[in-house]
């Protein structure tokens, strides 16, 4: 989907709209990294102020997916840090969706991946492992399951539930 907007794919796709099929997170997403637009099929944790789930996950190859972490809208500490952003950066991963907070903004920035966060805070989360992987996560306004598939732009992110050719 090289250089198509999502306001593009929003025009060409009233019907999936319509239905449904086609949905548009709420505008509440902070852009970082410098892959500004991204696409690829969902994979979802959710998880509460603990991100061992999440750095589990970017510890595998991404294959060009993204990860979308409901991190229950959080921002007493962050749930996603450079380190782990570096690691899905250089795993493959295609962007990360957080649904709460981010630090290390200077690491990530420099980073060839997509983010989208709530904000940035500088305390860091627990590690315990605690939440849950590939379930239904409801995050800004959408349902969103494991095997969907986000496009992201400077315009906002869609989830689709099949893959989208425009």
């Amino acid at each position: 989907m090289a250089f198509v907007t999502t306001a593009e794919v929003c025009d060409a796709n009233q019907e999936l709209i319509r239905s449904g099929q086609l949905r548009a997170l709420q505008p509440i997403f902070q852009i970082y990294g410098r892959r500004q637009i991204f696409s690829g099929p969902v994979v979802t944790v959710k998880v509460f102020e603990d991100n061992g789930l999440i750095r589990q996950f970017l510890e595998e190859k991404g294959n060009g997916r993204v990860l979308v972490v409901d991190g229950g809208g959080s921002q007493r500490c962050a749930i996603l840090g450079g380190n782990p952003v570096v690691q899905a950066q250089n795993n493959g991963w295609a962007g990360i969706v957080v649904n709460g907070c981010i630090r290390d903004v200077d690491e990530i920035n420099g980073c060839d991946i997509g983010v989208r966060a709530l904000a940035s805070h500088p305390i860091k989360a627990s590690k315990k492992g605690l939440g849950e992987q590939r379930v239904p996560v409801n995050i800004a306004g959408a349902r969103i399951c494991d095997g969907e598939w986000v496009y992201a732009d400077t315009d906002g992110i869609l989830v689709s539930q099949i893959e989208l050719s425009v």
